[in-house]
């Protein structure tokens, strides 16, 4: 099973499309505060999140905290600033694929804790400044999920 951590998201139709991304791949979804929105019953209607009972999501309090649980779990850092092609590395199931928030992307202070092997860059046009979360992370599952040959994730119920 692959994980997507959103590190800070700020904007919520974004996360409601990575959780139907997440739910119709069997990926887990993991939202590092503070996020930018609340995750109440009336917002997530409201954001279209109608697939949240779907997918599995978890909150947690830092990266810190997601590093803890996971601490085993390799960590590729989704970057403009990375020089290796997100298609170039070699997933496996349990890997957490980190993205930044919408308006500023990961922190300097996050991408120095990733190994330079494990942050990729999705290619663009010269000149292009960045994809838009949602459809950033579903390149990034797909290929992830692809190189697993699209086995099951998650509760297969």
């Amino acid at each position: 099973m692959i994980r997507v951590a959103l590190y800070q998201p700020e904007i919520p139709p974004n996360t409601g499309n990575i959780i139907r991304l997440c739910a119709n791949t069997g990926a887990e979804l993991h939202l590092i505060h503070p996020l930018g929105f609340h995750l109440n019953e009336k917002s997530v209607r409201r954001a279209g999140l109608d697939y949240a009972e779907l997918a599995h999501v978890r909150e947690h309090h830092s990266l810190d905290d997601l590093r803890r649980q996971f601490a085993d779990a390799r960590i590729f850092a989704f970057t403009t600033r990375g020089r290796q092609r997100y298609d170039r590395a070699r997933y496996r199931s349990g890997d957490i694929l980190l993205f930044g928030p919408e308006t500023r992307g990961l922190p300097e202070s996050v991408i120095g804790q990733i190994p330079e092997s494990q942050r990729l860059l999705l290619p663009m046009r010269p000149g292009s400044r960045s994809l838009n979360l949602s459809n950033a992370a579903a390149i990034a599952v797909y290929e992830a999920w692809r190189q697993l040959d699209f086995a099951p994730g998650g509760d297969e119920s």
